[in-house]
């Protein structure tokens, strides 16, 4: 291809895997993990086919619950598989397809390297192409371990199954390479993405809830309706595959078209211009300019998590009927204080665990600015690096508890009573966010290269969290999360404010060591 357009593009495919050696297969690996698992989960709850019909009838008869996990298609644990884990599958693919193409693509140009490499023998659609060929290997991996992993329930399920998910990444990387080109920033592309990947799982929810057979127009519309629309294990539509490799394909040629109409580094919607004189006065303030935007995000998702989730509560009762299984499990989740309670507590500890999510995501910009180079201009001036680094630790650990307590008056409106103890049971969690935002304070302090496995760190978490009452894992393994230790609340029993403070105690020490090795360390080193 020397001379062409895509010159180079398997040196930078090869290039785009090295460096994504970790962060792919730690997505990849997790997110198939946690569908393969989830037969064994359903299986130790709804042990009888009888157990499991019912469980289909319920769910299709309640509105939240086809909204949240879609309508169910089947009652095999295959297809009660799909309905459960399907959905969100698909949305943790196109989370690692966004993530991989916006990495290669528009932060490579951002930070200059681009640049660099089109210097060289390099096509002018090289990187672009590289880039999405890095999406198709994670989101091929993905789908065959799916697909493997649940053959034992029906070849035929797993592969729709794994082709569904896949797809969707698929297309929401080709998604994420338009947005590329239409940005001017790695920020705004991913952010620009994630609306996308937002508006769709909003038209599923809206379809599915006010459609019970899961043939509303609203579903139709969606990538993600179209995971339900494959119908795994309950009677396999192939054909709807073809929507995924058509959207996949019509997208990934409009960003190859965008790309051959602009200038490198430039874009389609160039930023603004800022004001002649600058409103910033410290790094703190720079610091919540800049991620003011994903804490909107964050707090709207939260609040409307929220509120259906505590629509769900008044309804727990009639959802689990007398399935003995699905209460203890609910209880292990939610404590023993009675039905409702136990619902809104382990809704309060999910909460929580995804709240963990956010705390990284924002202690670890400091580590992107640094490593593209932003920081150290910055860092010249009049600037120390705690001040520095602190302005973002503040967004992270108090948009943390921001977040949390909008959950918890979603969480009060939704069920329709008072939102003092949902917002103190979401607070509640706040330790235990905040003993892992500063896991990743410490490791980016200590060595920048291992600040990324701080994802590893929340994952195993979330994993344990979601998944391990289900599966009853030891209570020695689920002892291994900090959030474990937490009080149930609401209920009775009131907060254990020794373990609170233990826990809070624990993150201020792990976050003041990562400060200090900061201090002390060369900047990129």
């Amino acid at each position: 291809m020397r001379g062409t357009p895509l010159a180079g593009t398997g040196a930078l495919l090869r290039l785009a895997l090295r460096r994504d050696r970790v962060l792919i297969p730690v997505w990849v690996l997790a997110t198939a993990g946690l569908v393969v698992s989830m037969p064994r989960s359903l299986g130790a709850v709804y042990g009888t086919a009888a157990e499991r019909a019912a469980t289909a009838v319920s769910m299709n008869a309640n509105g939240s619950m086809r909204a949240l996990y879609g309508p169910v298609f089947g009652d095999s644990l295959g297809a009660l598989t799909a309905w459960r884990i399907g959905v969100y599958g698909a949305l943790l693919a196109a989370v690692t397809g966004l993530t991989v193409v916006v990495r290669h693509t528009r932060e490579e140009e951002e930070s200059g390297r681009q640049e660099l490499l089109r210097a060289g023998v390099v096509g002018r659609a090289a990187p672009l192409t590289a880039a999405l060929l890095a999406a198709l290997v994670a989101e091929s991996a993905l789908a065959l371990l799916v697909a493997g992993g649940l053959a034992g329930h029906g070849a035929a399920g797993a592969l729709a199954l794994g082709a569904a998910i896949g797809g969707a990444g698929l297309v929401f990387a080709g998604v994420a390479a338009v947005a590329a080109q239409l940005t001017e920033s790695a920020r705004a592309a991913k952010g620009l993405t994630a609306a996308a990947l937002g508006a769709a799982y909003v038209l599923k929810a809206a379809g599915d809830a006010g459609t019970p057979g899961g043939e509303s127009a609203l579903t139709r519309l969606s990538p993600l309706g179209w995971v339900e629309y494959v119908r795994p294990f309950a009677g396999e539509r192939w054909w709807v595959l073809a929507l995924f490799a058509a959207a996949a394909t019509v997208s990934t040629c409009a960003a190859y078209v965008l790309a051959g109409r602009r200038d490198l580094g430039m874009s389609f919607l160039p930023a603004r211009p800022g004001p002649a004189v600058g409103r910033l006065g410290s790094a703190g303030a720079l610091a919540r300019r800049l991620q003011r935007g994903g804490l909107l995000g964050w707090s709207a998702a939260f609040l409307a998590a929220g509120t259906a989730f505590g629509r769900m509560a008044s309804g727990a009762a009639e959802v689990v009927g007398g399935n003995e299984k699905t209460r203890r499990i609910i209880e292990r989740m939610g404590g023993q204080s009675g039905l409702t309670e136990a619902f809104l507590a382990a809704m309060a500890g999910l909460f929580g665990l995804v709240a963990a999510l956010y705390v990284v995501s924002c202690a670890l910009r400091p580590y992107a600015e640094e490593t593209s180079g932003r920081a150290e201009p910055l860092l010249a001036g009049p600037v120390g690096r705690l001040r520095w680094a602190g302005g973002y630790l503040a967004v992270a650990f108090g948009g943390s508890a921001l977040i949390l307590a909008v959950a918890g008056v979603g969480l009060g409106l939704g069920h329709g009573s008072a939102v003092g103890p949902t917002i103190g049971a979401c607070l509640a969690q706040l330790p235990a966010v905040w003993t892992v935002g500063a896991v990743t304070v410490l490791l980016y302090g200590l060595a920048p290269r291992l600040a990324p496995a701080s994802w590893g760190v929340a994952g195993v978490l979330l994993a344990l969290g979601w998944v391990g009452p289900a599966l009853d894992l030891p209570r020695a393994a689920l002892n291994l999360s900090p959030f474990a230790h937490l009080p149930k609340l609401p209920g009775p029993a009131g907060p254990d404010w020794t373990v609170l403070l233990a826990l809070t105690a624990v993150a201020a020490v792990l976050t003041a060591a990562g400060l200090a090795a900061l201090r002390r360390r060369d900047l990129a080193g």
